[in-house]
């Protein structure tokens, strides 16, 4: 099955896909900030649903945009995982006057973002 896409069409995939992430992400972390409220939550237990928030967000992006594509899925699924990681980054340094972010934890995110898109678009 060789379909190919026109660009336009393969923007609008990423895009859609970057809204249903995002979109899943802020429910994720309404759901955290309640039971936050609810719960004497440690700062490990909040650190890991933070990563399940990045984990399950970019998975879903990817999983949206293998099934809008017929081919190079996983590869799709990474632009999105990737997008998905500079979007995020970029408002969390406009949020952050503190300092810069460190290093470590910013190659951490990179690195469970991109996978997790990929996955998602292998899955699909």
């Amino acid at each position: 099955m060789n379909k190919s896409f026109p660009n336009n069409t393969r923007v609008i995939y990423i895009l859609e896909a970057l809204v249903f992430s995002y979109i899943i992400t802020g429910l994720l972390l309404l759901l955290i900030s309640f039971l936050m409220l609810k719960l004497e939550l440690s700062g490990a237990v909040i650190s890991g649903f933070i990563n399940f928030t990045y984990i399950a967000s970019a998975f879903t992006g990817g999983f949206f945009i293998g099934k809008k594509t017929a081919q190079k899925k996983f590869i799709w699924g990474l632009i999105v995982g990737i997008f998905y990681f500079v979007i995020l980054m970029i408002v969390s340094l406009m949020m952050n006057r503190v300092g810069p972010l460190p290093l470590g934890n910013l190659f951490t995110v990179f690195i469970i973002t991109g996978l997790s898109g990929m996955l998602g678009g292998m899955i699909s």
